[in-house]
This record gives structure tokens, sequence and C-alpha cells, in this order.
């Protein structure tokens, strides 16, 4: 074999055991972004032109979240905001549209005392998504009623699904510690979504608005 051949043959394996290696390296990039954002992840694709553009962006998001001072909240503050919550849902019955307004302050407000820029409503959208992805659908469900409340579009059902909704994001806000979710930690954190809306509910306000 001549000596441009066998340079040839090294030349293809190298190329070969790059592109394998840039494979490898796309799909482990890809399965990381998958298990950190969880339901963000397709909803981000779905959102960009591409699956690049949007990994990029999820990229980003979480290098903007390395710069944030998130911290944890200490067992006197989260005690502090559990009662703060509790009163706001105990207000449901008599004053539904108001204590969602109440509710959607509370979650920024523990947002804040967590460390997260809270000025802009999809700015805390890309931020929450880091280590809050998969109860962050609850957010915006939530602020989407809140927001008709406001112009007195939304039934009392509604409002009630809103209190819900702020309560799964809410308690999580209280339980997280400073960093970004784990897979193991998410799952647990989904399990406890699906009893916001089933057992727990009957800490929610649907007993109140029953008797409405």
């Amino acid at each position: 074999m001549t000596t441009v051949l066998w340079v040839a043959v090294v030349v293809v394996a190298v190329v070969v055991i790059a592109a394998v290696g840039y494979f490898f390296v796309q799909q482990q990039r890809r399965h990381r972004l998958r298990d950190r954002f969880g339901p963000e992840y397709e909803r981000t694709v779905q959102e960009r032109e591409n699956r690049r553009e949007a990994e990029q962006e999820l990229i980003a998001r979480e290098q903007r979240f390395s710069s944030l001072d998130i911290r944890a909240l200490d067992a006197g503050t989260r005690e502090i905001y559990s009662k703060k919550w509790m009163e706001v849902q105990e207000r449901f019955v008599d004053a539904p549209g108001f204590s969602v307004t109440e509710a959607d302050h509370l979650v920024t407000s523990v947002m804040a005392e967590r460390g997260y820029p809270t000025e802009n409503f999809e700015q805390r959208l890309s931020d929450l998504s880091v280590a809050h992805g998969r109860t962050l659908d609850h957010y915006r469900q939530a602020h989407e009623i809140s927001s008709r409340a406001a112009r007195k579009e939304a039934s009392t059902e509604e409002l009630r699904q809103a209190m819900v909704h702020y309560r799964a994001l809410f308690e999580e806000l209280l339980a997280a510690p400073a960093s970004p979710a784990t897979g193991e930690r998410d799952s647990r954190r989904a399990d406890a979504d699906d009893t916001v809306h089933g057992a727990d509910d009957d800490q929610s306000p649907r007993r109140d608005t029953e008797g409405r």
C-alpha cells in the first residue's frame, strides 16, 4: 500500500472518529438538557426554528442562572411564607379574585427572597426553567388566569385552579435547595404535583368554592 493511500486511510479514520465523538457529545448534552429542563426542553424546541438553536438557548439560561445568587430559605423564613400562604388561601372564599392576585405577589416575593430577578415575567420564566422546569407550566397557567381575573374574565373555578397552580411552584420554591434540580429530585417534585391536584386538594380552595 502506497504512502498516499495510508495517509488517506488515516485521514478517513480520524474524520470518522471525530464524527462519532461529536455525535456522542451532542447526545450527552441533549440528554442532560432534557433531564434538567423536563417539559421546558420540548417547549423550547417547538418555539425555536431548530433543535440546535433551542439547545443553545437552554445552555444560555444555565449560564445566566449560574451567575445569579440563588439561595435557599432558612426554616424561619419558610415558616413565615407558609403562614402567609394559608392566610391568602383562607381569604379565597370571600374574595377569590383578590386572593389570586395576592398569591401572584407572594410567589414573586418568594422568588425575590431566593435571589431571582423579578422585573420581567418572561425573564422570570427563563430563570425558573433551569431549576423548576417541571412545575413551570403551573406558573404560566396561573399567571394567564390572573391576568384575565384582573379584567373580570375568570370564573370562580378558574380562580381556584390558579391558586392550585400558584401553590405548586410556591411550595417548590420554599422547599428547593439553592442548586439546580437533579433528575431524582425533579421526579419527586413531579409526584408532589400529582398530590396538589389530587389527594392534597382538601387543603386547596376547592372545598371553599364548592359552597359558593
